[in-house]
């Protein structure tokens, strides 16, 4: 079972199938808190397998909680019984903490929990690829830097950045790499804050350092599918397809349509139901509407996968997930 091929499949035309970032949802079927899964891995291999078993999606995704890696590094972790663990503070703030931060051994924090999530998730799902997740360089920079703090050191202090994203470089591919060794099919790379930075800006704090990542990581049996919900998307697709992916997953915040109509023909893209809105908001009669009106757009493209924006939120409505599945698979 080859995860480049099982993505191809997946976006032939008239044959469509779904890989939606679905996770922690199966907290309700498997009556926990957030908090309770996301430090237990046995839990999360559960949720895979649940997931797995339950939904025809292509492939069975870890977590997506993009506080893991910052954690690792020392940065503090807010956790609550409904909502994906959020990072507040600022664990990096002149050229002197930068400096001084250390990178972190595989063993810091929660992330040895989560290679072992995988790990076991891939010894119960044989169907199925297991696809790992993991934050982007830039994003993870901005965890430890401060989400907003980190845009004016952009300007201020470059280097600052750089010495920064480095590290976080670093440790993703040691990260990454762990998730390969432990039996994951492949991992989604999360890069949500390069979506808010200009083209130019992004080529010079995000793209350099994904692409190490990628290169790092993926070959002929692994396959890194790069995720950017950022409006600015458009605007640098050059940049990003030059990222050389194996496929690319879009948020809702741009039009996919026109995205398809830019994208060359061997690129795979996947997204863009709208997680909150849809998902979570709306009626079964809602999602399916806008899941039909996202085939009848771009289900003629033979390099196009449906999929949600983002990660599905926890308190998602099954209703409305069985919905999205079933609109896909007419």
């Amino acid at each position: 079972m080859n995860v480049h091929q099982v993505l191809r499949d997946a976006a032939r035309v008239g044959r469509k199938k779904a890989l939606p970032i679905l996770s922690f949802p199966a907290t309700q079927k498997l009556g926990v808190t957030v908090e309770e899964l996301v430090h237990s891995a046995d839990l999360q291999a559960q949720a895979m397998e649940l997931i797995a078993r339950e939904t025809p999606t292509i492939a069975a995704v870890s977590l997506m909680d993009l506080s893991v890696e910052a954690e690792a590094f020392g940065a503090q972790v807010r956790f609550s019984a409904g909502e994906v663990p959020a990072i507040i503070g600022q664990l990096v703030s002149d050229e002197d903490e930068a400096n001084a931060l250390s990178i972190p051994p595989l063993t810091a924090g929660r992330a040895s929990l989560c290679v072992e999530a995988v790990r076991m998730a891939k010894q119960r799902i044989s169907d199925k690829p297991v696809l790992a997740g993991i934050i982007g360089p830039y994003s993870l920079a901005g965890r430890l830097m401060d989400v907003t703090e980190v845009m004016y050191l952009c300007y201020d202090e470059p280097e600052t950045v750089h010495t920064v994203l480095e590290k976080a470089t670093q440790y993703l591919i040691a990260y990454g790499q762990a998730m390969k060794d432990a039996g994951a099919d492949g991992v989604v790379m999360a890069e949500p804050l390069a979506g808010i930075l200009s083209p130019e800006m992004a080529e010079e704090f995000s793209m350099p350092y994904a692409k190490r990542i990628i290169d790092a990581l993926q070959d002929e049996d692994f396959a890194v599918l790069y995720h950017n919900c950022g409006n600015s998307v458009p605007q640098m697709l050059d940049s990003i397809y030059a990222l050389g992916a194996a496929a690319y997953h879009f948020g809702n915040a741009i039009d996919m349509e026109a995205v398809m109509k830019a994208t060359p023909s061997d690129v795979l893209v996947l997204g863009n139901v709208d997680p909150a809105g849809q998902f979570a908001g709306s009626s079964v009669m809602s999602i399916t509407t806008a899941t039909r009106e996202l085939l009848r757009k771009c289900g003629g493209y033979a390099n196009f996968i449906p999929s949600s924006g983002c990660d599905i939120p926890a308190h998602a409505k099954w209703e409305n997930i069985n919905a999205f599945f079933q609109a896909v698979e007419g």
